[in-house]
């Protein structure tokens, strides 16, 4: 099979239309009709992701987040541009499927509702077909907040969560939305959830709601970590016989001190 029909799957299940203005999801570098000898999955593409894919004779990798976000006015070995000719070099063709993957009715939201065990999910800011921005579901029974923390915590290895100031009651309804995912706080105040989490919140965005919902803050690499294996499921249940191989890099440049 060549790489042209690895992208087809990938946006029959997440279509680029879906992917926000700013976004600049697809195809990132190299060829399409290229035979695929192996996709290497990762949320960031890094000089030691674009390694890691030749180490392990992928010429295809799939990440989340676009390498290419912002237009390059100029190819040079400057820390994108290096990695650009890295991968041109190897013979190597990136792909970013990202807010079309976030706002794909089954996509990084609703990933990230089952490692919570959230159940009756619905998208929280709809679009046509149930595709959309966010989710929100319910738990089978109502948990208390340190019990909602300790659960994120432990599903997600969070080191250190930033959340508001404690609601006074149990949680049942609950909101999440991967990555930035503060600007559907209000929604879901709106669709009534008792908490909401998400990768970055900002500290001004914290005021005002106390009493209102439980924000909690995850970190955004830590809130899409899920994102690899839904992008693996993807490419198995199309191409059961082909080389998937999910990154071993540790690609979120944010480190926490814990003394």
């Amino acid at each position: 099979m060549n790489i042209r029909e690895i992208i087809d799957a990938l946006e029959r299940f997440a279509p680029l239309p879906l992917q926000d203005d700013y976004d600049n999801s697809g195809l990132q570098v190299g060829t399409t009709e290229t035979e695929v000898s192996g996709v290497l999955l990762c949320l960031d593409v890094t000089r030691q992701v674009v390694d890691e894919a030749m180490r392990n004779g992928c010429n295809m990798i799939v990440s989340h987040h676009p390498l290419l976000f912002r237009p390059l006015k100029r190819l040079t070995d400057d820390p994108i541009g290096s990695i650009v000719m890295d991968a041109v070099r190897a013979g190597i063709t990136i792909y970013a499927s990202h807010t079309n993957l976030d706002n794909a009715s089954k996509g990084v939201n609703m990933r990230i509702a089952q490692v919570l065990g959230l159940q009756d999910v619905r998208t929280l800011d709809e679009q046509p077909d149930g595709n959309g921005a966010g989710v929100i579901g319910s738990f089978a029974q109502p948990i208390t907040e340190l019990e909602l923390l300790a659960l994120v915590k432990g599903k997600f290895g969070v080191t250190c969560i930033r959340h508001n100031a404690e609601l006074g009651r149990k949680i049942s309804r609950m909101a999440v939305c991967g990555g930035a995912g503060a600007f559907l706080t209000d929604k879901a105040v709106a669709a009534g959830a008792d908490a909401f989490m998400t990768g970055e919140i900002g500290y001004h965005r914290f005021f005002g709601y106390d009493g209102v919902i439980k924000l909690i803050e995850a970190g955004h690499f830590e809130s899409e970590q899920y994102t690899v294996d839904l992008l693996a499921d993807v490419l198995h249940q199309s191409f059961p016989q082909l080389k998937v191989i999910k990154t071993e890099c540790k690609t979120s440049p944010i480190n926490y001190y814990i003394g």
